[in-house]
């Protein structure tokens, strides 16, 4: 009975000090924000009052524009990446299309977010406007068809909540974790932790292995192109943890 005792006792000390431990390693505390407002660890990329912080890929400033609270692209203002490069992230970007409706398929306000600067989620009017499905709206363009459609339409404003974690390389650059994409689309689930397979055309580097830019794509320059304006508000970004290889 005594030793049975003195487990017991040994047992709950261990138990006790478990908890101790456990209540002093507590999850930082972060305001969740509201409509509009990042979350109080987030990085602003854009918060509607200059474009200071993007660039052209040439370095140069793009023709994209802020105007009250937005940023506008229209066609020919050429892509806009940010300065900051980005690993492993939360991504929150949020859009609104142009009424296209004399366009179809991929002609109807069509651009796309760039993850690193490699890897397009499309954006497009996908509300009854089909195309390929591996080419619609929360598709990664050319890889992953979405889950479902739940596009608004022109004229009201949409969002992309964004988990991702890119490519992981060991030390001789080769690529031993593909890496993840997850998509809610307008808070519906689109893109389920899906692997990356390749980078989509375009794309500002090859080096999976390094950092790169978030872009936001000028879908213009080829005959036909018809004239397209892009709005924009409220991009931010929470960076994360790398994943453990897989």
């Amino acid at each position: 009975m005594t030793s049975r005792i003195l487990l017991l006792l040994i047992a709950a000390a261990a138990c006790s000090s478990q908890q101790r431990r456990n209540t002093d390693d507590q999850p930082a505390q972060v305001d969740p924000g509201a409509p509009g407002k990042a979350p109080s660890d987030a990085v602003p990329l854009f918060d509607g009052a200059s474009l200071d912080g993007w660039t052209g890929r040439d370095g140069n400033r793009t023709g994209c524009a802020v105007e009250e609270g937005e940023m506008v692209c229209r066609s020919g203002s050429r892509d806009i990446m940010t300065r900051r490069l980005h690993g492993a992230a939360q991504i929150h970007v949020e859009f609104k299309l142009p009424s296209m409706l004399d366009q179809e398929g991929q002609l109807r306000a069509n651009s796309g977010v760039y993850l690193q600067g490699r890897y397009e989620i499309q954006v497009l009017d996908s509300l009854n406007n089909p195309t390929y499905p591996n080419g619609s709206a929360g598709a990664v363009y050319g890889q992953h068809v979405p889950l479902v459609n739940p596009s608004l339409g022109p004229g009201k404003w949409q969002t992309y909540d964004i988990v991702f974690h890119p490519p992981v390389c060991d030390g001789t650059g080769r690529v031993v974790n593909p890496g993840s994409i997850t998509l809610l689309f307008n808070g519906v689930l689109v893109q389920d932790h899906v692997r990356i397979s390749k980078s989509t055309g375009g794309a500002v580097s090859e080096n999976v292995c390094s950092d790169g830019p978030l872009l936001l794509q000028d879908h213009s320059g080829f005959p036909g192109a018809p004239q397209t304006e892009l709005r924009f508000r409220n991009i931010w970004m929470r960076p994360l943890r790398e994943r453990p290889i897989e």
